[in-house]
């Protein structure tokens, strides 16, 4: 597979990704509600929510982090960088599926967040280093 190939697969799992975050957003209830115990106060619940929340707002900063640093076209054919972030994306589109339509804890999600979000965020900050303050290619 040449490296023109990850460029779509790269944005549809970005996207994808994306559209799941944006839904668990709007949807987070249920998660909060499976995390706590049958009965829960509360302050036990505005602090999952809460942690829910910020996790949510932290992925989607790194994802449109992500996204501009490819649309920008600077990490857009870089192979590895490509590789690792449509791999990343495409689990994390899945798992956050499973996480949003299953009611997984809360807890779960930093686990995926950590695998699926910062991981090839970081990729991507170090690319964007590399390429714009580094003037390096490849």
């Amino acid at each position: 597979m040449s490296g023109s190939h990850i460029v779509p697969a790269r944005f549809l799992c970005l996207t994808s990704h994306l559209v799941v975050t944006i839904t668990i957003l709007w949807s987070r209830d249920a998660n909060v509600r499976a995390s706590l115990p049958e009965n829960y106060t509360n302050s036990e619940y505005n602090a999952v929510d809460t942690s829910l929340l910020a996790g949510l707002i932290v992925t989607l900063i790194l994802l449109l982090l992500e996204l501009v640093g490819f649309l920008s076209g600077v990490s857009m054919f870089i192979y590895s960088a490509g590789i690792v972030s449509t791999l990343a994306h495409a689990s994390a589109s899945v798992a956050l599926s499973y996480f949003l339509f299953d009611e997984w804890p809360y807890h779960i999600f930093w686990w995926i967040f950590g695998f699926c979000s910062a991981f090839p965020a970081v990729i991507e900050i170090i690319v964007l280093i590399g390429v714009l303050g580094l003037k390096r290619v490849g």
